[in-house]
């Protein structure tokens, strides 16, 4: 997937007003995925994406443990588009998600998911892209 596509895809599906604020989002997605897992299936998984993306995935050395809650507030802290609801940010966490699910092989994004623990709700993060289609 190419990177205007990407983008594009996260604006439309997170109903966001500009592209600036879906690159936003898909930024602090990213970001905050590459402090989670491990620094290699963050590189792998960013290799599949265009490079503009891929790069968020590459920025972080150190892993840390946080919930899905600090998941979010993360996200939310970085989003930089004017909102600092939790639930919108879980929202557009799980769009980005779902994009890349879309941009990826299969087993890149599988590697992601196993390394979080899905008793502290970080299941959610992959609910769209678990989906057959898309909601419209």
């Amino acid at each position: 997937m190419q990177y205007d596509d990407f983008i594009g895809e996260v604006q439309h599906r997170a109903q966001l007003d500009s592209r600036e604020a879906a690159l936003s989002i898909s930024r602090a997605t990213l970001t905050t995925l590459s402090e989670r897992v491990q620094p290699d299936d963050a590189e792998n998984l960013g290799a599949q994406l265009p490079d503009e993306l891929g790069r968020f995935l590459e920025e972080v050395d150190d892993v840390e443990r946080f919930d899905f809650g600090e998941f979010v507030d993360r996200v939310a802290e970085r989003e930089e588009i004017g909102e600092d609801d939790g639930a919108d940010a879980a929202f557009h966490a799980r769009v980005v998600v779902s994009v890349v699910a879309e941009a990826v092989t299969g087993g890149e994004l599988e590697d992601i998911e196993r390394q979080l623990p899905d008793d502290e709700g970080y299941d959610q993060l992959f609910e769209i892209a678990e989906e057959e289609e898309y909601p419209a």
